[in-house]
């Protein structure tokens, strides 16, 4: 498997921007990583998207760090294999953001 190149800050800056034009709430960089926060109102919900979100992971094989504490998921998303933030994590973050909102609406 081949390493993807990490992004410069002009890339960083242009790819965040676009992820957070139809997002509900905004994704960061934050410590080297794409982060976000999502609030949703069960736990069951919380549950539901990391479920439907875990799929989309597993068919990129591209896996986040997240946390679940009852209707908060955190998640930061990092390309370990190149030691940063590829194009891989914002495909992903632009996969995760419709999962949430059809459980946020």
């Amino acid at each position: 498997m081949t390493k993807p190149a990490l992004l410069n800050e002009a890339q960083l800056a242009e790819n965040l921007t676009t992820l957070n034009a139809d997002a509900l709430a905004p994704w960061a960089l934050a410590d080297g990583k794409l982060s976000r926060r999502y609030e949703f109102k069960s736990f069951v919900d919380a549950f539901g998207f990391m479920t439907q979100a875990a799929i989309a992971c597993e068919v990129m094989s591209h896996h986040p760090r997240w946390v679940n504490v009852w209707n908060v998921v955190e998640i930061d998303l990092l390309t370990h294999r190149s030691g940063g933030i590829t194009h891989l994590d914002f495909e992903l973050a632009g996969q995760m953001e419709p999962l949430a909102k059809k459980l946020l609406a």
